[in-house]
C-alpha cells in the first residue's frame, strides 16, 4: 500500500491518506487487468456549493476528461478502451470490483477510484445522495461491456491496447499512478 496526501482546501492535499491497490485475474466474463486498481481515501475536498466541481477541476488539470456525473450502473461492467477514474463527490457507496467474486469496497465523499481498463465495477448500495464524477485518461472514448463470454475476446484484445496515462488524476505525474502502474 502507498500513501495518499489528504486534502485541505479544494486542490490541496495535506496529511497522508490511505490508499489500498487490488488486482483481480480474469474470471472469464470480466477481463480484469494485471495493473492494479488504485482506491484513495479522501483524496480531493468536495466543493461549496458544488460538491462535483474540485473532482472535475482536478481530473482535468491532469489529463482525465471526457467527465460525467452521475452514479454508478448497479450491473458489472467494464470499458475496454480506456482507464476510469471515479470521484465521490457526495454521498457514500458499496461497490464491487472484479467481478461476482472480486472485493466490496466501501467509497465516502472525497475518496478517488482510479479503474484499470477491463477491471469489472457494479454498485452495490449507496445512500440517498451519492453523486460520482467520472473521467478518461487522456479523454478517451469508451465503451460499456457487461459480463458477456462472447465479447471478452475481443476486449480483451483492446485492454491490451489502451495506454497508460500521462498522469495519475489526482496529483499529476508525481501521483501514486505512476509509481503502481509503471513501475510495478
Amino acid at each position: 500500500m502507498a500513501q495518499a496526501k489528504g486534502y485541505g482546501a479544494p486542490g490541496e492535499y495535506n496529511a497522508p491518506l490511505k490508499t489500498d491497490t487490488y488486482v483481480f485475474k480474469d474470471n472469464g466474463l470480466i477481463p480484469n487487468n494485471t495493473l492494479p486498481l488504485i482506491v484513495r481515501q479522501g483524496a480531493i475536498r468536495p466543493s461549496n456549493p458544488d460538491p462535483a466541481k474540485a473532482f472535475e477541476n482536478t481530473f482535468q488539470k491532469n489529463g482525465w476528461t471526457n467527465s460525467w456525473r452521475n452514479g454508478i450502473h448497479q450491473y458489472h461492467h467494464y470499458h475496454s478502451t480506456a482507464h476510469e477514474v471515479l470521484g465521490i463527490a457526495m454521498g457514500s457507496a458499496t461497490v464491487r470490483f472484479g467481478g461476482e467474486d472480486g472485493e466490496l469496497v466501501g467509497l465516502t465523499a472525497g475518496d478517488v477510484v482510479v479503474i484499470p481498463a477491463g477491471v469489472g465495477h457494479a454498485l452495490i448500495n449507496s445512500n440517498g445522495d451519492l453523486l460520482v464524477v467520472g473521467a478518461y485518461a487522456d479523454g478517451r472514448d469508451w465503451d460499456e461491456i457487461r459480463d458477456d463470454p462472447h465479447a471478452i475476446a475481443a476486449a480483451r484484445q483492446r485492454i491490451a491496447q489502451v495506454p497508460l496515462p500521462d498522469a495519475d488524476p489526482v496529483d499529476g505525474p508525481t501521483g501514486p499512478l505512476m509509481k503502481l502502474w509503471r513501475n510495478g
